[in-house]
C-alpha cells in the first residue's frame, strides 16, 4: 500500500505532456467563447443572440471537457 501512494504522485514524461495539452486547449475554448461573446469587432455573420448562445456553448464545453479530463486521469 505504501508503495502504490509512493509512485501515484510521479508522471511520466508523456501524462505530463498530456496534462499541459489538456490545460492548454481548455484555454484556447474558454478564450475563443469570451471573444465570441464579449469581441465587438469579430466579425462574424450572426446576430447577437446567435452570438451568445455559440460563445456561451463553447465555454460550457471547455469546462466539460477539463472536468471530464481530470476525472479520466
Amino acid at each position: 500500500m505504501s508503495n502504490y501512494r509512493n509512485n501515484s504522485g510521479k508522471k511520466s514524461l508523456f501524462e505530463r505532456f498530456l496534462l499541459v495539452i489538456g490545460i492548454l486547449f481548455f484555454v484556447v475554448y474558454l478564450l475563443m467563447g469570451l471573444a465570441i461573446l464579449f469581441w465587438d469587432k469579430l466579425t462574424l455573420p450572426l446576430s447577437q443572440e446567435y452570438r451568445t448562445a455559440l460563445g456561451v456553448i463553447i465555454i460550457v464545453y471547455a469546462f466539460f471537457r477539463f472536468i471530464r479530463f481530470f476525472q479520466k486521469s
